[in-house]
């Protein structure tokens, strides 16, 4: 078996730029939208992978959600990360909280996304992230743009593995962006686009070469599986191209959520 030591060698990179960013990545690859899932229990996988030019980086996602009210929708989840073919390590337990601040009376719907995550990888430390969610409908095609806010706690072991890969750091609160447009087709085929984003800091973008945009086709549907219509699944897909951690890679990410 032929090796590549230069490979391996900047796919160890590939994953110390990763690993830090790890608590954002859920919301760099899953939209936040609002619904009304009061009393609802759900099951939620989520998986994503980015392929770059020398390896892959995945990281699969488990968590228990419940819907408390009509407004107040909230979510406990564990986190892995998975570098090339090495075994995967948990990178961070998270709690999120989505709370609908208007149901109808507009033309919109608006929420507010919070997300408190513990790392579990070196740096330890603590993540915040907060922001708006917007939704609307015009006929059958449905828009979603949401404005992320993210900032790290007392992960002072990112500082030192960013010196030594020459990363810029993380610098205060660090700003994101989501967008949506999907077609009300079927219940169990809904295809759209979706696109995600990382500017750097909210008040000093960083410059265009560094930042991160991706974009690409989406499919989500939904099906009942029996007690009445009270058991549900629901799906999504993405095929995402662009820029992740600041490098080309193309990014898949599925979710999957049993309903009951």
């Amino acid at each position: 078996m032929r090796r590549h030591p230069q490979r391996a060698c900047l796919l160890m990179l590939a994953a110390t730029l990763v690993w830090p960013c790890a608590a954002q990545a859920d919301t760099g690859y899953y939209l936040v939208s609002t619904y009304d899932v009061a009393g609802q229990t759900s099951i939620d996988y989520k998986y994503w992978n980015a392929r770059y030019s020398d390896g892959t980086v995945a990281s699969p996602e488990l968590g228990v959600g419940y819907g408390v009210t009509s407004r107040w929708y909230t979510e406990v989840y564990v986190q892995w990360l998975r570098v090339g073919n090495g075994a995967g390590k948990m990178v961070e337990t998270a709690w999120q909280n989505d709370y609908m601040l208007t149901q109808g009376q507009y033309p919109f719907d608006l929420a507010l996304h919070t997300k408190v995550a513990k790392g579990h990888d070196a740096a330890g430390g603590y993540s915040a992230e907060w922001g708006p969610v917007l939704q609307t409908e015009i006929g059958r095609t449905q828009f979603n743009a949401n404005l992320f806010f993210q900032r790290r706690y007392g992960q002072t072991g990112q500082t030192a593995q960013a010196a030594q890969t020459g990363q810029v750091p993380p610098r205060g609160v660090e700003l994101t962006y989501q967008l949506q447009v999907k077609q009300h087709w079927k219940p169990w085929f809904q295809p759209g686009i979706q696109a995600f984003g990382e500017v750097g800091q909210w008040n000093d973008w960083l410059p265009s070469r560094q930042q991160s945009h991706r974009a690409g086709p989406m499919i989500y549907g939904h099906r009942d599986i029996g007690a009445g219509g009270e058991r549900e699944v629901k799906y999504e897909l993405a095929y995402l191209f662009g820029k992740n951690t600041g490098r080309a890679a193309r990014s898949f990410s599925l979710r999957v959520q049993l309903i009951f």
